[in-house]
């Protein structure tokens, strides 16, 4: 597995808040479509996150397609919270994004996209993030209260290595078609 090391900073030059922005990339030696497996099923992001514990489907929903809602339960140390998602593109087998769904309590909204390429037997994972209409009081805020979210880069290449793992052996476990 290759760590570019590509990623993108808090956007305002303060570092005072939560990054706006942020990409990572890894290439895993995994095939593209044993990755996408995982990746397309997001009730399985537990499997492989450092943050989201659990997923499960909304309004009827049982697989991905643009539309389709989805809550995540997340943690980080002591704080415990969930979003609704809805994914906004879906290109099998290369690109999944979805959006945090605003909320009073929550008033940001962030599009999470995760993009496939293939490399020879193995596949380019990348992972972004981009706030949209995200109050600077709000990053702040966030910033304080999960400090690991200042700066996710490291956390989210990692989720991408132990997604990258999870394929590979599951990519290797299935049986050989003649």
């Amino acid at each position: 597995m290759r760590d570019n090391g590509n990623r993108a900073g808090n956007g305002d030059g303060t570092g005072r808040g939560v990054a706006r922005t942020c990409r990572t990339e890894v290439v895993v030696d995994a095939p593209a479509e044993a990755v996408w497996r995982v990746v397309a099923d997001v009730t399985r992001t537990s499997e492989w996150s450092h943050e989201c514990h659990r997923v499960g489907w909304l309004r009827g929903a049982v697989s991905a397609a643009p539309g389709a809602r989805f809550r995540g339960y997340n943690r980080s140390g002591r704080l415990r919270w969930s979003r609704v998602c809805e994914i906004v593109e879906f290109e099998p087998p290369h690109r999944i994004t979805w959006r945090t769904v605003a909320t009073p309590l929550f008033p940001d909204s962030t599009d999470w996209t995760i993009a496939l390429e293939r490399s020879g037997s193995r596949t380019r994972v990348v992972q972004t993030y981009r706030m949209r209409n995200t109050p600077a009081w709000f990053r702040w805020l966030v910033g304080r209260l999960v400090p690991a979210h200042l700066d996710r880069g490291g956390d989210l290449t990692d989720d991408l290595r132990r997604l990258g793992v999870i394929a590979a052996r599951e990519a290797h476990a299935a049986p050989t078609r003649p």
